[in-house]
């Protein structure tokens, strides 16, 4: 939605302040505003309009003395007009404008009455209050410069040049100058142990369905990413259900190298079934490698799973916003969830399958959820992802892992999604994408991407150059050319070693080759293709 910078301390360079913010004025294209309150603190917003076009800019003013800058969206906040805040008087109809509001009312205690995706900051003189939201949808960075000035921003690049260190603000975290850094989202399934539901496939399908029906809150056109697997396609299908008989049309998207490309084979029979307004978009292995130095620098990682996947989203979000599209569905959060990358057939035992699943959620901010925005803010394209819903994780994450273990049915990953969306009077989806096998982003756009991708990077490191990294790079030292060839990239933009620890690295459990690529996983070769078979039988 944005890109906010708030600066808290005294004696502030406003033309400094703003010069760092409009490093991020790819977040936000549409306005720009920045304020010094009244106790001489700064707030900067970078705005990309999507509720309230014409009267949300921020920084927002509470009722008296508190001023926000918000990231994000707020899903419930015309129900908080409605009741909570209902004695309110608001400025604008956008829903930042609620979280001053609920400070204004409760102080620090009101991070569990919001619904939705955010980081923001609050400011009420010389007093503070800043959130993210719980999984780390939305990114935030913050650090410190050398008078002890306080530093927030949406992205590390903002605020690296005045900070002696920089860290990513933890997910599910508030900090105040009275309570510091305080966890305020710890539920129950942070405890594997707890996790034991019984399986309710109904109650996995509607907390889905009205998680991606909320996201469906917009004053600008929508589309989503159909890559034609599960999970992108299920959010699709959702989606063009809930918006059928209203004017809204449906756009859906999918990328590939050519269009014998698996996941654009795929997308097309689900764009067909559901009759979306479907875009295929094609992108060449010169031009991904061509574009990788930019792309480091708007994901601010090098991490070899990040880069990979950013790639073809970093190229659809350039094609969506050049169609006037703000707003997309992605299907980010699933295999997390459910267990879905093929290593998590490698699992143990039930317990370490479950307490994968619940690292993996919590890690979502440092992978998934960085590419999802970053790739798509690059162009000002905001990403929406409804399985990582809290309603939705509530009810998902706490199902018996028993229920998630491909093992459990004859080796179908996320088996207990498929077969809660297995309506066959009504139908969410074709028979062969519902239970279509894992393709991960980056492999399913064309084998040859990585594969050339991994042959190139060959040709750019030296056998010399990589004895080194050790010396160079002490911290997440690489250990392939590829790596290094990012890490290279990545110093270059941000040479700080403070940037460098904000990363990490995704590497896949319990499987001899740590190549993240889900066809680096022995169980892509054997598994059998026919996975309708399997759940014919299973349902026999």
């Amino acid at each position: 939605m944005c890109g906010i910078l708030a600066i808290i301390g005294k004696d502030i360079s406003i033309e400094k302040a703003r010069t760092y913010s409009k490093t991020m004025s790819h977040r936000g294209p549409d306005e720009s505003n920045l304020i010094q309150t009244p106790s001489g603190f700064i707030l900067s917003h970078e705005r990309l309009s999507i509720i309230d076009i014409h009267t949300g800019i921020q920084p927002i003013q509470g009722t008296s003395t508190a001023y926000m800058i918000h990231n994000g969206e707020i899903y419930n906040h015309q129900e908080l007009r409605e009741t909570t805040l209902s004695q309110h008087q608001f400025r604008t109809k956008s829903d930042s404008e609620v979280i001053v509001h609920l400070y204004e009312e409760f102080g620090y205690d009101f991070l569990d009455k919001l619904d939705g995706d955010f980081a923001f900051v609050v400011i009420d003189g010389d007093d503070f209050i800043v959130a993210r939201d719980p999984i780390g949808v939305k990114p935030l960075y913050y650090g410190k410069d050398s008078e002890g000035r306080l530093y927030f921003s949406s992205e590390m690049k903002a605020i690296l040049e005045p900070c002696v260190d920089v860290k990513a603000f933890p997910p599910g975290y508030y900090y105040t100058p009275k309570t510091e850094f305080v966890q305020y989202y710890q539920p129950e399934w942070f405890d594997e142990i707890k996790a034991i539901d019984e399986l309710d496939l109904e109650k996995i399908r509607t907390s889905l369905i009205k998680s991606t029906q909320k996201r469906l809150m917009t004053d600008v056109p929508l589309g989503v990413l159909l890559s034609g697997g599960l999970d992108s396609s299920l959010t699709s299908s959702i989606a063009k259900k809930l918006l059928e008989g209203t004017a809204q049309k449906l756009h859906s998207f999918s990328i590939g190298l050519n269009s014998e490309a698996p996941d654009l084979i795929a997308a097309r029979k689900v764009a067909k079934f559901l009759g979306t307004e479907h875009h295929e978009i094609h992108f060449s292995i010169e031009e991904g490698i061509a574009a990788i130095k930019k792309l480091i620098w708007h994901l601010e990682t090098y991490d070899v799973t990040s880069v990979r996947a950013s790639t073809p989203m970093y190229f659809m979000s350039k094609y969506i916003t050049d169609l006037g599209i703000k707003v997309v569905l992605s299907g980010e959060g699933a295999d997390e969830v459910f267990g879905g990358y093929l290593y998590f057939r490698n699992a143990p035992s039930t317990i370490e399958f479950q307490k994968e699943t619940i690292r993996r959620v919590q890690l979502l901010s440092t992978s998934d959820c960085l590419r999802a925005d970053k790739s798509t803010m690059a162009f000002g394209l905001e990403a929406r992802v409804p399985f990582l819903d809290k309603e939705f994780l509530d009810v998902a994450m706490k199902i018996d892992a028993e229920h998630k273990l491909p093992k459990t049915y004859q080796g179908i990953e996320k088996y207990v999604l498929r077969k809660a969306f297995d309506t066959p009077e009504k139908p969410f989806l074709p028979t062969e994408i519902l239970w279509r096998q894992k393709e991960q982003f980056s492999d399913g756009v064309g084998y040859s991407w990585i594969d050339t991708l991994i042959a190139y990077t060959e040709l750019q490191v030296t056998d010399e150059q990589l004895a080194t990294a050790q010396e160079l790079y002490p911290h997440n030292t690489p250990t392939t050319k590829e790596a290094f060839f990012y890490r290279s990239i990545f110093h270059e933009h941000f040479p700080q070693e403070a940037a460098a620890k904000t990363v990490l690295k995704w590497i896949p459990k319990w499987q001899e080759n740590t190549d993240p690529s889900g066809r680096a996983n022995e169980a892509h070769s054997q598994a059998d293709t026919s996975i309708a078979l399997k759940k014919t039988k299973l349902s026999a």
